[in-house]
């Protein structure tokens, strides 16, 4: 007798949430009219500013207003002598929830940063910035977890004292961490997971219940992955255990520019080719990092004593070298690195250097995704500079040479040694995610700390389950000397506790085997990763046979179809 199998993969309908969904939502376009506040407010009292100024007063000596204006009513600081003179409302915080806030800033001349602050009983928080603009409306987006219960201030700052700041439809919308986590699984189900469905039949049509079914994914589908370095070139046991767990790679220092000309006019890119030919041999996918870093002391030696005519042509020589020598091979460039914090080739070629890098890059690569790649950006704003704002504003500078260029958002992702701002971070992610450009994370890890395994988990995850993150490598290479800032094993490749964390989530994320017996009609259902699967069935009838078949598990942008059709048979 055969068995047939018909399987469906089926988009999921939708999910139900016990708590309050999170708004993933964001605005990075500026507005004429400011959009409604999200979750109606939050625990903001009068966040559309209709009822007056009920709620709001002056924090520091500016003098604040309640204006209209095209049937839209705010509230207007001004007179201010301080960054911190502004407008302010008392919030009530509980120690340890998780707040997501967002408002509508406007100012009344020039382009000007303003921050979102929370002060409680212990200090300052910094809650989110943007870049605010006269005659429109810009979204801030930010978060924060409060360090204490009690009685807290919410306002508005502003470096440039001259500006009125125009506030509309502020909300802080309190989370707890059970919710916190439910936002994570939801998002992975919609995201990150399709509704498969095998129905067992014999050759009449007729449903065949207790068939035994299982599904063991061999490729996932979510690129996920580690740096690594020329230590794996001649260590089995490192190449074993990388290749058993990743799909991408980037290469510590191996395609770096002091490392690839170290003499000028010396190419070396002996270990990058030899990394390259294991990575393509285990079939993972690598990053190209990077082809310029704008930080000068991570120049090759030679460079700086470069007149700018010299440099010049150094840096067209790397860009036609490394460019043309690996074009097609690599999944992306960090075109130039860092340079929202550093401006080495700016200060000597010109303020244009990063855009006419990307738009050169891409005559030569024209397939491949070009990335930014910069820190501090979803991490913290402890240095300012490279805030999701600032971020986009760079990335409107290089499209402004060529609109078509295939851009991707690349953020580091080096965290600090204190616990992870999670609303923070998500916000940041919600802000970059309405660019519409792909990102991925690109050097994740965690500074040493007592909870460095437990923060490190609590990143991973977050980052996973955004709906805008298309891949994540940490910046976790194996060296015998000790790796970077944390080491997923020791010397002999046994895990240590980060590593622990990396295969439990490498197990939740589709490696754990999925199986089961079809119910009285013949059907079997699952929700599965985005992946490669083998899927195996028998039955009672033939006890000494059984059937495999591979299928692939595609995302909705991948298979725009509800149902996918397989017919198999034993």
């Amino acid at each position: 007798m055969n068995i047939i199998l018909l399987l469906f993969v089926i988009l999921l309908s939708g999910f139900e949430a016990e708590a309050l969904s999170y708004d993933y939502s964001a605005n990075v376009e500026c507005l004429a009219h400011p959009q409604k506040p999200q979750y109606n407010g939050g625990i903001i009292k009068n966040p559309e500013l209709n009822d007056g100024l009920q709620g709001w007063t002056t924090f520091g000596d500016a003098i604040i207003e309640h204006r209209k204006s095209l049937g839209n009513k705010f509230v207007v600081t001004h007179s201010r002598n301080q960054p911190h003179d502004s407008v302010s409302q008392k919030i009530y915080l509980r120690k340890g929830l998780h707040y997501s806030l967002s408002a509508w800033i406007q100012v009344s001349e020039e382009t000007v940063p303003v921050t979102a602050v929370v002060k409680t009983t212990k200090g300052f928080k910094f809650g989110g910035a943007i870049f605010a603009e006269p005659n429109c409306w810009s979204m801030l987006k930010g978060g924060l977890i409060a360090d204490t219960t009690g009685v807290a201030e919410l306002y508005f700052e502003s470096n440039n004292t001259s500006v009125e700041i125009w506030v509309d439809n502020v909300s802080l919308q309190p989370f707890t961490e059970k919710q916190w986590r439910s936002h994570q699984e939801l998002s992975i189900e919609k995201d990150r997971k399709r509704k498969v469905v095998v129905r067992a039949v014999n050759e009449q049509g007729h449903p065949l219940p207790n068939a035994s079914i299982s599904l063991t994914m061999k490729r996932p589908g979510f690129p996920f992955g580690s740096a690594i370095n020329k230590n794996i070139l001649n260590n089995n046991a490192y190449q074993d255990w990388f290749a058993s767990r990743f799909t991408v790679t980037t290469f510590e220092n191996e395609m770096k520019w002091y490392t690839n000309e170290y003499a000028q006019g010396k190419d070396n890119y002996f270990d990058a080719d030899a990394m390259l030919g294991f990575a393509e041999k285990q079939g993972i996918a690598v990053r190209g990092h990077n082809i310029f870093w704008d930080d000068p002391q991570y120049q090759p030696n030679w460079v700086s004593s470069l007149s700018p005519d010299q440099l010049n042509d150094a840096v067209e020589k790397r860009v036609n070298s490394i460019v043309s020598r690996y074009k097609g091979q690599l999944i992306g460039w960090d075109v130039v690195n860092e340079n929202l914090h550093f401006s080495f080739f700016e200060s000597k070629l010109g303020q244009n250097f990063s855009a006419r890098m990307f738009n050169e890059v891409h005559n030569i690569d024209g397939q491949t995704t070009l990335f930014m790649n910069e820190y501090n950006t979803i991490e913290d704003s402890r240095d300012g500079l490279s805030t999701p704002p600032t971020y986009i504003e760079k990335i409107k500078e290089i499209q402004s040479v060529n609109s078509q260029l295939p851009l991707g958002i690349g953020l580091e992702s080096h965290f600090p040694n204190s616990p992870p701002n999670l609303p923070y971070m998500r916000a940041s992610l919600d802000t970059l995610r309405a660019t519409g450009l792909p990102i991925w994370i690109t050097e994740l890890d965690v500074a040493s700390q007592p909870n460095q395994a437990l923060y490190f988990e609590q990143v991973l995850r977050e980052a996973h389950s955004h709906p805008g993150i298309q891949g994540i490598v940490m910046w976790t290479a194996w060296s015998p000397q000790g790796c970077y800032r944390i080491c997923l094993t020791d010397n002999n490749f046994k895990n240590l506790p980060a590593g622990d964390v990396v295969d439990q989530l490498i197990n939740e994320w589709g490696r754990a085997e999925k199986s089961g017996t079809t119910d009285q009609n013949g059907y079997f259902e699952a929700s599965l990763f985005h992946g490669d699967y083998e899927i195996e069935i028998n039955h009672p009838i033939k006890k000494k046979s059984n059937f495999t078949h591979h299928i692939k598990v595609l995302s909705k942008d991948e298979f725009k179809k509800t149902k996918q059709f397989i017919q198999l048979s034993i």
